[in-house]
């Protein structure tokens, strides 16, 4: 058995949790089609998403083919829940990227589709919903050749589009005109078969034809598109041939050491975690002690595959395969399985731009919140809790509104705790404005800590987060004390002088000592904040703002009553574009004011105003630059950062026996 783990990723509403639906109806796994109005979809199984008709947690369905074992994630397209999206992409061997053929290419397509290239990872297009009055097919084309790419291969065309009676009649690769297509899109992605084709077209049978583009979709060249209907079936056995057929199946030998990527955390019916698995390599059975993370050891104690029709308990889990593992109890969302251990960092779509402050209802449930919130973390690293070292405060990142209602519900149903959530508020960042540097050295008057640092903190280059590195010798610190400082400069720079994250950042160890006999890594761990934060002084910072891309859609006379909101609300919008008495306009706006725009459309174009965005960029702010209450003891107050820190008798500090590296 072969094995393809395929995400079904698309905008909110273009079908794709129908299109999974009628995957595993046609393929025989479920005897009856689902509804997701009617909460009765195979994937959609929280009682919030049935409730919302909405996908909200990542979901793995199975079906087969021939001998290919399909392990299709279905993926949520509200944008708030772009975080379970992103966890998906770093199991995938293909995608298909399902777009309504009556909105069309979307904002979040759009963003969906450059992080799939990104990681290139092969994918399909299914053009959805060719039975609605609006439908579009050469007009569409355009678009996804305009908006997404223009390495697109349409494999048929649609008969009576926009009505109830509509078929998908694939292309004949012998057919001339097709034929001929193929050779011209194909010879433009591959040299070599541009080649192949100049020294005897004779060769170029329509066999050959179609294993050129089975291979350039495998590797992200082109991009079949097959247009249908998941509530009709419409095209739906055409699209199941073109994933078996033009999709890289997983590749893996279960003989190998064990090794996989952990997707999802969920808790089980007794709160214990359960952690979902890709394997790549290698087998993993019950009461196999696994490594995961930078550190992590445990002992499996349960394991259950993924298989058509649900999951199963097993004896292990193999190479290829999608498996559920019980007892790794501080494992964590993007641990790597097996000796080459490490946990995933790399973000694939913009971090939340959102944070609310969460008060209980009741005062003495408030540890009982912060757990709660804490385990959703688990599931939802992004979440991004915080808490003030008093225990009065907790506060959460979101992608959106929604988002914060799931939350507010999820602690209801799940937890029965009643918790108020304040007001959005948008989360800034900072970046450095120049170069500064300080140094603390053991045993020299103010500093209590057996531990000489030096850093110099200087602006790195765009959207590179914090990169830090050495100017002092490997062996100068022993391991744990690099790392120790290494971690610290990441955890302390999450709060810049004006509160906020610093990114765009790269910090430099200028300078190290230790004593042999007295230093432990608490001291570089405690002194570190107070030499990174001095450095960051003398460099300065510059609080960003995060602006939104938008696009809206807007009757043409109501275009004189919406621009002067736009320009209130500090939005740059581009030259509109009419379009059959619509205008469309795409433009910048603050977060910050993404809600106020979404709460006066409807009375603006008497509620026929379309509004969709996703993250563009950040940029300075203007005028004083907001600040964010800090958590935990403050390394830009010395005095109570002392106080509060250090747990030692006065004068322990000495530079006695020790090393210093420059």
């Amino acid at each position: 058995m072969r094995y393809l783990n395929l995400g079904v990723l698309a905008h909110i509403d273009a079908g794709k949790t129908s299109l999974t639906e009628r995957l595993l109806f046609q393929t025989g796994v479920i005897r009856k089609l689902g509804s997701v109005d009617a909460g009765t979809t195979q994937t959609d199984t929280l009682a919030l998403e049935q409730q919302r008709g909405i996908t909200i947690k990542a979901a793995v369905a199975v079906f087969i083919n021939g001998d290919v074992q399909v392990n299709l994630i279905d993926t949520p397209g509200h944008p708030d829940f772009i975080a379970e999206v992103e966890r998906a992409l770093s199991v995938l061997d293909g995608a298909v990227l399902v777009i309504s053929a009556v909105e069309g290419v979307q904002a979040q397509t759009r963003v969906l589709f450059r992080a799939l290239q990104r990681l290139r990872v092969p994918t399909l297009f299914f053009i959805n919903k060719i039975d609605r009055r609006g439908a579009q097919e050469t007009e569409l084309l355009a678009r996804i050749a305009e908006k997404l790419t223009p390495a697109i291969v349409p494999l048929g065309t649609t008969r009576d589009l926009g009505t109830r009676a509509v078929a998908y009649r694939p292309f004949d690769a012998a057919d001339p005109v097709h034929f001929a297509f193929l050779i011209d899109r194909l010879t433009r992605q591959s040299d070599a078969f541009l080649a192949e084709y100049l020294a005897d077209e004779a060769l170029i049978t329509p066999d050959r034809l179609q294993a050129e583009l089975a291979a350039q979709t495998r590797r992200g060249l082109v991009h079949p598109v097959l247009f249908g209907s998941a509530i009709t079936g419409a095209g739906v056995e055409d699209v199941i041939a073109g994933i078996v057929a033009l999709l890289p199946t997983a590749e893996g030998d279960p003989t190998q050491p064990a090794a996989g990527s952990v997707f999802k955390i969920e808790r089980g019916a007794a709160g214990e975690k359960i952690a979902y698995v890709r394997m790549t390599s290698g087998v993993v059975r019950v009461r196999d002690r696994v490594q995961f993370g930078r550190e992590g050891e445990g002992r499996v104690t349960a394991v259950a595959v993924c298989e058509p029709g649900g999951v199963v308990r097993a004896a292990g889990v193999a190479a290829g395969q999608i498996g559920k593992l019980w007892g790794l109890n501080d494992i964590r969302i993007g641990d790597a399985l097996g000796t080459t251990r490490h946990h995933a960092d790399a973000r694939h779509f913009a971090p939340p731009t959102l944070e609310t402050l969460v008060v209980p209802a009741r005062t003495t449930e408030r540890s009982a919140v912060h757990v709660a919130l804490a385990q959703l973390t688990e599931q939802d690293p992004l979440i991004n809790l915080r808490q003030s070292s008093t225990d009065q405060d907790t506060v959460v990142s979101l992608y959106g509104e929604v988002q914060k209602e799931v939350i507010q519900e999820t602690l209801r149903r799940d937890y029965g705790l009643e918790a108020t959530f304040l007001e959005s508020t948008t989360i800034h960042i900072e970046r450095p404005s120049g170069s500064g540097e300080a140094i603390e050295v053991m045993g020299q008057p103010g500093n209590p800590f057996v531990a000489t640092i030096g850093l110099r903190v200087e602006p790195g280059p765009l959207n590179s987060g914090i990169t830090y590195g050495l100017e002092v010798e490997l062996g100068s610190l022993p391991l744990s004390y690099h790392k120790a400082v290494e971690e610290t400069v990441r955890r302390t720079l999450t709060q810049g002088l004006q509160g906020w994250e610093v990114l765009d950042c790269r910090v430099t160890l200028t300078r190290s000592g230790f004593d042999s006999v007295g230093s432990t890594a608490g001291d570089f761990r405690n002194l570190t904040p107070l030499v990174l934060m001095s450095a960051l002084q003398t460099a300065g910072t510059q609080v960003f703002e995060p602006l939104h891309r938008f696009q809206l859609e807007i009757p043409a006379d109501t275009y004189g009553h919406v621009l002067p909101v736009l320009a209130r609300l500090r939005a740059l919008p581009q030259t509109p574009v009419l379009h059959e008495r619509v205008y469309r306009l795409e433009g910048l706006i603050p977060v910050a004011r993404v809600h106020e725009l979404h709460l006066a459309l409807p009375g603006l174009t008497r509620g026929e105003g379309v509004l969709e965005y996703a993250f563009d960029h950040y940029q300075p702010v203007r005028g004083p630059a907001p600040t964010r209450p800090r958590f935990g003891p403050s390394p830009l107050n010395r005095q109570e950062y002392l106080l509060e820190v250090v747990r030692r008798v006065p004068g322990r500090a000495t530079n006695a026996g020790g090393a210093d590296g420059r």
